[in-house]
């Protein structure tokens, strides 16, 4: 077999068999001790990762409802906003990680000091993606500029976090236990992310235009009437609750980044002496050629830009195609408070059935209700129903792809003994797929809703519109899970190889922690 596909990785094992001394397993027992993560590490851990999901959660839903009916852009400038946006962010996530695995060992860490120095500009410029300023000309250089901005900077943090899985504890289960603690509380962040944004938006929803269609239709109508909203509340209104909300998820981000800087400790010992630095396209290449891992990141790439299309668009359907225009926040609310309690069910399927299965469920658990959504005609308590239900394969999709990413590093460090301490790349391009797929979904769907005749604020659209935003939020994100879920039938590390793969690791450990105890007594001798 080819290096990478599981040919070679118990030829190592032949190098581990001599034996271990009483001083050995002491120190070994020791390390194994010290690699144990309380309860308060692995929830502190937890929060760190709110941030991302939060602000993630709040753009995703909502940036492009802000851009078209509150900011009052045309679509194809959101569409390029959105686009260049997420593009630029994908392009700084390996060059992030390329600099992060270079970064030297301070007395913080190596990954921590990136998560505060980036904390205070990341916040103001996620506050100003949200005014409206007050000139016209050039409103969507101040968004682009603010955007990008924020983009750049959040991966300055989130991809030393998420590298910051392989430093927490060098023992798998360990890791998995906290994986699992990050995404539960990452599924919180997306509730509270679209509860803080969407109920305060939603309380100040302003009203929506009458087209020349609905003055003929309703020729005695007036807006009011239309929107059936007592009082009027005007544009203004709504600016300052996107504002308000806005202002709350800033302090939100500050306190998690603050409570993961003082509740986390970096582990220097827990992975093995690191190699000498390689330049960015031999670390591209080094990462990219290990075949689990390019399996893995193209499953990943289809699944979420399946997810990102289903939700960069379900706002827009919820409120102009099912006519919810003053419910779809509680819609979403629904979704992401079903996530969240499903969480705990998928990490005990994955724990019974093993992780490539429980991709299989989850991800196709929520394809039923992307078809019954479009299918069912306008109904409020259907739509709830299955929204909620649909949830429950919306935590899969967050929880599941994440929980496989530290067995593909594990399996790399056996096949690749010599080259430790990279991790940081195989985080940051698993993340640059996710915001590509992000930057491509939002792109599309905004430039498709420009060529269907979107209009901005309008209480009814296009028919043109409705078939768009079904296409958007039903059919092309079943197309994209289904050739997703083709491609992991040839991802390779199953339970049996990730097993043997921790086995073969924590014998390289207590190995090397027997050499560091010979190398300790020779000292002595002499």
């Amino acid at each position: 077999m080819a290096k990478g596909e599981g040919g070679e990785q118990y030829s190592n094992a032949s190098l581990l068999n001599k034996p271990v001394s009483e001083d050995g397993i002491k120190l070994a027992r020791k390390h194994e001790h010290r690699n144990r993560l309380s309860v308060c590490n692995k929830l502190c851990y937890a929060i760190g990762g709110a941030p991302y999901q939060i602000t993630g959660c709040a753009l995703g839903f909502f940036l492009q409802i802000y851009l078209l009916d509150v900011a009052q852009l045309d679509p194809f400038y959101a569409s390029i906003i959105l686009f260049v946006g997420r593009a630029w962010d994908a392009v700084t996530d390996p060059t992030v990680g390329f600099l992060v695995s270079r970064s030297p060992w301070t007395r913080f860490g190596r990954m921590l000091p990136w998560i505060m120095l980036s904390t205070p500009l990341a916040v103001l410029s996620y506050f100003l993606i949200w005014y409206v300023p007050p000139f016209e000309n050039g409103k969507v250089i101040w968004y682009l500029i603010f955007y990008c901005l924020f983009q750049s900077l959040q991966t300055c943090f989130h991809v030393p976090y998420s590298a910051l899985t392989m430093f927490i504890s060098s023992e798998q289960k360990e890791r998995d236990s906290a994986t699992a603690y990050r995404m539960t509380v990452e599924v919180l962040g997306t509730v509270l992310g679209t509860a803080i944004q969407g109920q305060i938006v939603g309380m100040a929803n302003a009203p929506c235009l009458p087209g020349p269609g609905d003055i003929l239709l309703n020729p005695n109508n007036n807006t009011t009437e239309l929107n059936n909203t007592e009082p009027v509340i005007s544009l203004e209104h709504t600016k300052a609750a996107y504002m308000i909300s806005s202002g709350i998820i800033c302090s939100i981000y500050v306190l998690c980044a603050i409570v993961l800087f003082f509740g986390v400790r970096e582990q220097k010992d827990s992975c093995r002496h690191k190699s000498e630095p390689m330049g960015f396209c031999q670390g591209i290449k080094l990462v990219m050629g290990h075949g689990p891992y390019a399996k893995l990141v193209m499953v990943f790439l289809f699944t979420s830009l399946a997810f990102m299309l289903l939700e960069g668009n379900f706002a827009l359907f919820c409120s102009s195609t099912l006519g919810f225009r003053n419910d779809f926040q509680n819609i979403l609310l629904a979704i992401m408070l079903s996530a969240t309690l499903a969480i705990p069910f998928w990490q005990w399927f994955l724990t019974r059935f093993g992780k490539k299965t429980a991709v299989y469920a989850g991800t196709l658990s929520v394809v039923p209700f992307m078809i019954l959504v479009v299918c069912f005609k306008s109904n409020l308590i259907v739509t709830y129903i299955v929204s909620f239900a649909a949830g429950v394969g919306v935590a899969a999709a967050f929880l599941l792809p994440w929980s496989m990413l530290p067995d593909v590093v594990d399996d790399f460090q056996v096949l690749n003994p010599e080259s430790i301490g990279h991790e940081a790349l195989f985080y940051s391009f698993y993340v640059f797929f996710t915001k590509f797929a992000s930057g491509v979904s939002l792109g599309i769907s905004t430039l498709s809703l420009d060529f269907a005749g979107y209009i901005s604020r309008g209480c009814t659209q296009p028919e043109a519109v409705d078939v768009t935003l079904k296409v958007l939020v039903s059919a092309a994100p079943i197309a994209l899970i289904i050739i997703g879920l083709i491609i992991l039938y040839s991802y390779p590390i199953d339970e049996e190889r990730r097993q043997g793969n921790r086995k073969l690791l924590q014998e390289l450990r207590d190995s090397e922690a027997d050499s560091e105890t010979d190398s300790t007594e020779l000292a002595n001798m002499i």
